[in-house]
């Protein structure tokens, strides 16, 4: 990306936030605009900043990293920014509950610092970050409930249910586009559509239409 990408830190632990922000101020393209101790300041810090990422830790006081994701993500303001979850746990009720409040990533904490810059980057640029492990304990999550919700697809073609299929398989555009035996940019092309019509942010929120609306 030619554009800085702004980057705001939310962690109750102040040596965290501080390695983070070192990270951030020697690499070039990313700027730290702001830290937050709690999800309440991490939920006025986005509001006052309007970063592109958010890093958010999970358990910290007053609002915990879940709810202040489905502020920021789902509230009324509008805000664009994007969130990667990070914590030391990884619980499925963890990625579970930050992919359904809107987080567009989530980490381990002991993730290396080249992995946490791309990843900054690529969800900045409007990708989704769901590891495959991640996305298979989504998957699990789904279909372990008794009565899932169902969205609908009524507008959504047939090569697009096709597309989101694979997409809630965990499958990345290459294998989409080689198992339909089309090119990339078909495939981004169904993306964006299927993105518009299902009112997703990004592509975690694709996975979780896809097994909402009981697709395999």
């Amino acid at each position: 990306m030619s554009a800085e990408v702004r980057v705001a830190l939310a962690d109750d632990h102040a040596l965290m936030r501080e390695s983070f922000r070192l990270l951030l101020d020697h690499t070039p393209g990313l700027s730290c605009v702001g830290e937050a101790g709690n999800g309440k300041e991490a939920v006025e810090l986005a509001h006052r900043e309007e970063p592109d990422v958010i890093l958010m830790d999970v358990r910290m006081p007053e609002m915990s990293g879940i709810e202040a994701t489905r502020e920021i993500c789902q509230g009324d303001a509008g805000l664009d920014t994007k969130v990667i979850v990070l914590t030391t746990f990884d619980l499925d009720e963890y990625v579970f509950g930050a992919i359904r409040a809107g987080a567009s990533g989530f980490l381990l904490k002991e993730v290396l610092p080249g992995e946490l810059i791309q990843a900054i980057r690529v969800v900045a640029a409007g990708e989704a970050l769901l590891t495959p492990a991640a996305t298979r304990r989504l998957i699990t999550a789904f279909v372990a409930q008794p009565e899932r919700p169902v969205s609908s697809l009524r507008d959504v073609t047939a090569r697009e249910r096709e597309v989101l299929t694979l997409i809630g398989r965990g499958r990345s555009n290459e294998e989409i586009a080689a198992e339909l035996h089309v090119g990339i940019s078909t495939v981004k092309s169904h993306i964006g559509r299927l993105l518009t019509k299902l009112n997703a942010r990004d592509r975690a929120q694709l996975v979780v239409a896809a097994y909402e609306s009981g697709l395999r």
